[in-house]
């Protein structure tokens, strides 16, 4: 399942303030936009001046994975490879010390395979909440334009609840509820 828009601009966000670290390739770039385009039906000029608009924003997230960062991989779906390639250059690059893939898709990716490559995996809705444990108010401020994406996209307006549940985001949709509420933490 592809990331929409919506939520694809909230982790941008989250990196902008330096709270992540985006990676990607080409190929996840071409991969990317060819889905999009596909599944949602959204017009491959927007997602090519979309792609442009990341690669400006952030210059250092664009990765050349060596051959041999798939060197050595059975478990997880041959489709993905390439993105366990990138992970590992993100790895590479950040000195070792470990690669986070976000997706939906956990079951394409052997745990214990990226374990002994220094790589993890999570969903977007796990990594969202772990980080709202640490950081609520960078968080919300990352969410604080989910509205303006959802318009962008051509989503109706919704409270920010509503739109974490479509988002597939039902645990940080609870922390945030949570806090509003002053039940949860990050009151």
């Amino acid at each position: 399942m592809l990331m929409s828009g919506v939520l694809r601009r909230t982790l941008l966000r989250l990196a902008a303030a330096g709270r992540l670290r985006p990676g990607w390739s080409e190929r996840i770039g071409t991969e990317w936009r060819r889905n999009a385009a596909r599944v949602w039906g959204t017009d491959p000029r927007v997602l090519d001046e979309e792609w442009r608009r990341m690669q400006g924003d952030f210059p250092q997230a664009m990765l050349a994975p060596g051959s041999g960062h798939e060197t050595g991989l059975r478990y997880s779906d041959p489709k993905d490879w390439h993105v366990i390639g990138a992970a590992c250059a993100a790895r590479d690059a950040d000195g070792g010390a470990g690669a986070l893939i976000l997706t939906w898709n956990l079951k394409d990716f052997s745990r214990s395979e990226l374990r002994r490559m220094a790589v993890s995996v999570q969903d977007p809705d796990r990594y969202l909440s772990r980080l709202w444990a640490s950081d609520p108010p960078g968080v919300r401020l990352a969410l604080a334009g989910i509205a303006a994406d959802a318009a962008s996209w051509g989503h109706r307006p919704e409270p920010l609840a509503e739109t974490l549940g479509r988002e597939r985001l039902f645990r940080l949709r609870r922390l945030v509820e949570g806090a509003s509420s002053g039940r949860g933490a990050g009151a």
